[in-house]
């Protein structure tokens, strides 16, 4: 049981889904779940168990209201007491006959950040390397060929922007945690910039380019019918400012941009 659950959830974080698991890490008297058990749940389903009855109901209520407000990996330890008189400082009663105390440790688990390199150039690659000692992932489209493949990428996609956007829906494109747009030619950029906003893409998105290549793209953005509200989802220009230049430079500004992100850490 335990072996699948870990499977499970193994699953879900590599579809960018955070997950949450409650295990049982100790108990006394008559209780239903037994030490070891577990049970894993996100939006998407749930697997495992904890014992069943008000317990798991519980249980589960608390993993679902720690999953829809964590915005980092986070984590409490709560004792239970199996019985309608159940007191204690730490200790949450239960309308229980079985008697006994139950602890539950719940965590929950974020994905680690996959990244969409729209664009292989030099940053691409900059930025792909330093992905490496992080452990996380990253993936590659790009019109050009010899620019569409970068060692190590989880995907590879030689393909026009167009034909990429059109093989993807919103499901399909929440498997990437942020995007970043970082291609040769603008025209593909705005292109991409507004396939992605028209498909609803809800992840971190972000422009390489200047502050005067945003406003055009702003522009043509609403133009087309996006609403601004949309559009201050996008962070253009990319990348802590700290003055980078070099491919590599911009590459650690905007992996320090995303390790915020990823925290929690409003910048």
């Amino acid at each position: 049981m335990t072996a699948s659950i870990l499977h499970w959830s193994l699953d879900e974080l590599s579809k960018n889904r955070g997950v949450a698991i409650a295990t049982v890490i100790s108990t006394t008297g008559s209780v239903p779940g037994k030490e070891g058990a577990k049970l894993a749940l996100n939006n998407h389903g749930i697997v495992g168990t904890v014992g069943g009855a008000g317990l798991e109901l519980k249980v589960i209520s608390q993993l679902r209201e720690m999953l829809e407000n964590a915005i980092k990996p986070c984590g409490k330890v709560v004792t239970f007491g199996l019985n309608k008189g159940a007191k204690g400082y730490e200790v949450t009663p239960l309308d229980s006959l079985c008697g006994g105390h139950v602890t539950v440790a719940m965590e929950i688990l974020m994905p680690m950040p996959h990244i969409l390199l729209m664009g292989g150039g030099h940053c691409a690659k900059a930025i792909a390397e330093a992905c490496g000692p992080l452990n996380w992932s990253f993936s590659v489209q790009d019109s050009r060929a010899e620019f569409a493949t970068i060692e190590g990428a989880k995907e590879s996609h030689h393909s026009c922007p167009k034909d990429f956007l059109m093989a993807e829906n919103t499901d399909s494109l929440a498997r990437f945690s942020d995007i970043l747009l970082l291609g040769h030619d603008w025209k593909e950029d705005e292109e991409r910039l507004l396939g992605l906003l028209f498909a609803g893409y809800s992840g971190r998105l972000g422009v390489i380019g200047s502050k005067s290549k945003w406003k055009t793209f702003s522009e043509v953005a609403l133009d087309a019918g996006i609403t601004q509200e949309r559009l201050d989802r996008v962070n253009c220009p990319i990348g802590l400012e700290i003055g980078a230049e070099s491919p590599e430079e911009i590459a650690i500004a905007v992996i320090a941009e995303i390790i915020a992100g990823f925290k929690g850490i409003n910048l």
